[in-house]
């Protein structure tokens, strides 16, 4: 009012207040307000808990993920410090037929880490997930598996802290054998059916539902009487699987593929 009475220009609007629901995800915003402050503080390790939102981007978290970790320890300056992290839980309805998955791809960019970056380890909880709330309430089930990884690998402790893994694979007839590494003392299910969560396809890329069973310490046998020469298998390969493979810890196997095709968010990113 006052400068439309001076004939003045009328001053632009103030800015109203950033929404705080939506200001975390602008670029920086998070490290520079949350963890930049605590740079330089002593530290023995850290533990991750996130991914989700970037799951339509999975394909580019392969990258972003330990970029993340490499960029907190050059920060720091305390070398390559512990970081474990939590791969993602299960969440929405359960997931009856093999279809493409984000969530399937995000878990298996978080897993690859391992193989990238020293002193890095997950703790699988696709059995501890609420298919209504992507923040399941049972925590203490997931500290204890994180846990697991740094009284093994921090404070010398002897004890099995790390989840089945897949190692390889062996084509004999119209089954796929799978091994793994890390089964602690050996394969087993959570419940009293038989092995689920495994996926089968040909050469067609066409996947279904496998029959599997346990046929020793670390192997499983996969097949399908639809698929007479397999070439690939899945295991726990959606947002919410249908899965119940662990060892007699009760760790449940990390969710892997044997094929390297495509997958839905390859691309999403340039």
């Amino acid at each position: 009012a006052q400068a439309l009475q001076d004939k003045k220009p009328v001053p632009r609007r103030p800015r109203p207040p950033r929404n705080i629901l939506t200001g975390q995800h602008r670029p920086a915003n998070l490290f520079n307000g949350v963890l930049n402050p605590i740079v330089g503080y002593g530290i023995r390790g850290a533990i991750w808990y996130q991914g989700e939102h970037n799951a339509g981007r999975a394909y580019q978290y392969q990258n972003l993920f330990p970029l993340m970790i490499d960029t907190w320890r050059k920060k720091w300056g305390q070398g390559d410090f512990s970081f474990y992290w939590v791969s993602l839980a299960d969440f929405q309805d359960e997931v009856a037929e093999p279809v493409g998955s984000s969530w399937a791809e995000l878990r298996e960019a978080q897993t690859m880490v391992m193989s990238k970056l020293p002193n890095t380890g997950e703790a699988i909880i696709t059995d501890l997930g609420e298919s209504h709330d992507i923040h399941p309430r049972n925590k203490q089930d997931v500290a204890k598996r994180l846990a697991r990884w740094a009284l093994a690998k921090d404070y010398g402790i002897e004890l099995v802290y790390r989840s089945p893994l897949y190692k390889s694979s062996e084509t004999k007839g119209n089954r796929i054998v799978i091994t793994f590494d890390h089964v602690g003392g050996g394969l087993d299910t959570f419940d009293v059916r038989e092995v689920r969560g495994f996926a089968i396809a040909g050469e067609d890329k066409n996947f279904v539902n496998a029959s599997a069973r346990i046929v020793g310490k670390n192997q499983v046998e996969v097949w399908s009487d639809t698929i007479t020469a397999p070439v690939s298998v899945r295991y726990a390969w959606a947002q919410n699987p249908i899965c119940n493979l662990q060892n007699k810890e009760h760790l449940p196997a990390t969710p892997f593929r044997t094929d390297n095709w495509d997958g839905i968010t390859k691309g999403v990113v340039k």
